[in-house]
């Protein structure tokens, strides 16, 4: 259907069939479960070399079970000020980054004489080869280093890449549609110290009851979403059509079986009697409607935008309700105390 709509609204002809990209290998390498595969760039692990070097911004997270150490190469971004680098680096704080370390390369085949940082002292030879190697790093190229916890580095250097696409006119002028497929199941909540649904609690398991049980932080989901450009078009599942299966996803979720049949009572009933596996789809056209025109905000494509008051100017909701409206609702307006 997509292939469609962009061969006869365009005149574009989108690939027979989407890549696909699990998430894991998303935000390994795009720190973002809606990567845009327009720009040439790619977050690059390099923990194994840093887990025993003296510089704990460092060594810190490359021991860190929880943590990330990346580095993000900007090709010929070595002609970037120092105040460019400066904003950058608050950019990334937006996102929880507690700074941004980087290098610049004069010229790569100098060795650690062609390089250009604060942190080079910190580093050995070894490392920094290995560092340039494993990025592809050529003269006048700039490396930028997202180091903590692993959540907030995705997040930062995800953005930081987008970001760096964009100003330094790095975006491929073509359309990149991608599935991301494989989610986890549930990811932990650090704060309430238990499970959550990543998408929801109705989602189907891609393995056993038994599996999901043993071990739920492993399992993966079988939800999709379709991603364009960097922008999420529509998601959805295969949902759960099996009971027992239900049951247990409760059950990791910290809903317990009277509250389970408080909520959800009927669908439980239901499934008891059976049920044909299912799945779905919901799009966003709004969505790819701004992408198609070309548009900067989705407002600019909705047919009838709501204020920031949330007032419909088509049809000037929200109106008054007449007393005969209320009475017939069954509802009945209390003024404040003090106010006649």
């Amino acid at each position: 259907m997509i292939r469609d709509l962009f061969a006869h609204v365009l005149e574009e002809a989108l690939p027979h069939k989407f890549p696909r990209m699990t998430y894991k290998e998303a935000m390994h390498r795009f720190g973002s479960d809606k990567p845009d595969l327009r720009i040439d760039m790619e977050l690059v692990d390099i923990g194994d070399l840093m887990e025993d070097v003296e510089f704990k911004v460092f060594s810190g997270p490359a021991k860190d079970p929880k943590g990330r150490l990346i580095v993000l190469r900007v090709p010929e971004g070595a002609k970037l000020s120092r105040k460019d680098i400066d904003g950058y680096t608050e950019f990334v704080g937006r996102y929880g980054a507690k700074g941004l370390a980087w290098i610049k390369v004069n010229d790569v085949d100098a060795g650690r004489e062609g390089l250009q940082s604060p942190i080079v002292k910190f580093l050995p030879d070894e490392a920094l080869n290995e560092i340039i190697k494993r990025s592809g790093t050529q003269t006048g190229d700039l490396l930028f280093f997202g180091a903590g916890n692993a959540n907030v580095v995705n997040e930062s250097m995800g953005a930081l890449r987008v970001k760096l696409g964009h100003d330094l006119d790095m975006v491929a002028r073509e359309w990149k549609p991608l599935w991301v497929v494989d989610f986890p199941m549930f990811e932990w909540n650090e704060r309430d110290e238990r499970w959550n649904a990543l998408h929801h609690p109705f989602t189907a398991p891609s393995g056993s009851v038994e599996e999901l049980e043993a071990n739920p932080g492993e399992c993966l989901s079988r939800a999709y979403d379709m991603v364009l450009n960097g922008c999420e078009l529509g998601g959805g599942s295969v949902r759960i059509h099996d009971m027992d299966m239900q049951k247990k996803v409760f059950e990791i979720l910290g809903i317990s079986d009277e509250e389970a049949n408080e909520k959800f009572g009927f669908l439980l009933e239901a499934l008891k009697y059976g049920c044909p596996p299912h799945a779905g789809l919901a799009f966003g056209l709004d969505r790819m409607i701004m992408l198609m025109t070309g548009a900067s905000s989705i407002r600019d494509v909705m047919a009838f935008p709501k204020t920031q008051t949330a007032a419909c100017l088509l049809t000037d909701a929200p109106s008054g309700v007449s007393a005969a409206q209320l009475k017939e609702l069954n509802i009945k307006l209390r003024k404040p105390v003090g106010e006649s």
